[in-house]
């Protein structure tokens, strides 16, 4: 028996578009579209891709109980065994997409379902616990190691198999116990540990404990009258021609600017060089992102004493987080050094 498999992707990998095309609505072809043909090819002839969905992220964003019913009713035409999301890579949208369209295809359909994303895309904290998720890297580069992986995955589960552990399978902790019998009592193994771990040893628990970023709000303002506000942004608003080459996502750096004699950031000096959303409206008007006008007019009517003449700016889109802390670090830092008392963050 040849087992049937429907392939969801977002409209970039469909081939339709970028963020341009980021609206298409809903919409389904026979057979293989895009890393379809990888995903065809991994799966070795044991199963078949009857049909692919397809559905713009920022149509599904907007419309999610909509698109959601709507997918699934295409979904459910193909009459599938599997259903396989992405990888959607660090592309959050589209793993949110992706993990949306996985938990109600599992919930809703009973099917099997395996997707693959990066680490840090917030589809993977938000769905990890709905289907598994293979371990990606955060670009397209890496699918000839993403879709094999995500192939032998649902093979398994359509086979009726049980999944091996996280590291030997290649997905993403699911945050979920499962029991195991060991032929070692646990007060042993966690003695055992513990002596690796005073002699200096290297040595894996058994029981890793979640990492949370806890981040402290700062105190409030006492004094806004007299209070010097910059603006930093990660929505990618760059002067014209982007002179320090800020990339479109994946940012590995940031850039500062002059801000002394702006009176507001116009369609003619300003531009966004991000690449995760639809840059029409913000390069019409790149106040929309970077708020200088409202900045210098709430100066001139005192709400606060001064507007700091540089700006901070990056892209979020795809960047890792250990580059964004690098970022922030280093943007606090200088903005204390200047004397900055607050700062207004805006993204997309």
């Amino acid at each position: 028996m040849t087992y049937r498999i429907v392939h969801y992707l977002n409209q970039f990998f469909a081939g339709i578009g970028g963020e341009e095309k980021a609206d298409v609505v809903p919409e389904k072809r026979d057979g293989i579209v895009g890393p379809g043909a990888a995903l065809k090819g991994a799966l070795a002839g044991k199963a078949e891709v009857v049909g692919t969905v397809i559905c713009g992220d920022s149509f599904f964003a907007s419309n999610i109980d909509a698109a959601t019913d709507t997918i699934l009713e295409m979904i459910s035409s193909f009459s599938p065994d599997a259903v396989v999301v992405g990888p959607a890579f660090n592309a959050g949208r589209y793993g949110t997409a992706c993990g949306a369209v996985g938990e109600a295809v599992s919930k809703r359909l009973g099917l099997p379902v395996v997707g693959g994303m990066y680490p840090e895309n917030p589809g993977v904290e938000m769905f990890r616990k709905a289907f598994p998720i293979v371990r990606t890297s955060d670009n397209a580069r890496g699918i000839k190691d993403a879709v094999p992986a995500m192939a032998k995955l649902v093979l398994k589960l359509l086979d009726g198999q049980t999944l091996g552990t996280p590291e030997e399978e290649g997905y993403i902790e699911r945050g979920l116990r499962v029991n195991l019998f060991h032929d070692r009592p646990g007060a042993e193994r966690a003695a055992e540990m513990l002596v690796k771990k005073l002699k200096g040893e290297p040595f894996v628990t058994e029981y890793p404990m979640p990492a949370f970023d806890r981040v402290p709000p700062s105190p409030a303002l006492v004094d806004l009258k007299n209070a010097t506000i910059a603006l930093v942004t990660s929505g990618g608003i760059v002067p014209k021609g982007n002179p320090d080459h800020i990339e479109a996502s994946s940012a590995t750096r940031y850039g500062e600017y002059d801000l002394a004699s702006v009176a507001s950031a116009t369609e003619e000096g300003y531009a966004t060089a991000h690449g995760g959303y639809d840059p029409t409206y913000a390069n019409k008007d790149p106040n929309r992102v970077l708020p200088v006008d409202i900045m210098r007019q709430m100066e001139k009517e005192g709400v606060f004493k001064k507007f700091h003449e540089v700006f901070y700016t990056t892209v979020g889109n795809g960047t890792p987080v250990a580059n964004a802390k690098r970022f922030g670090a280093e943007i606090a830092a200088k903005l204390k050094k200047d004397g900055v008392d607050a700062v207004i963050l805006t993204s997309t």
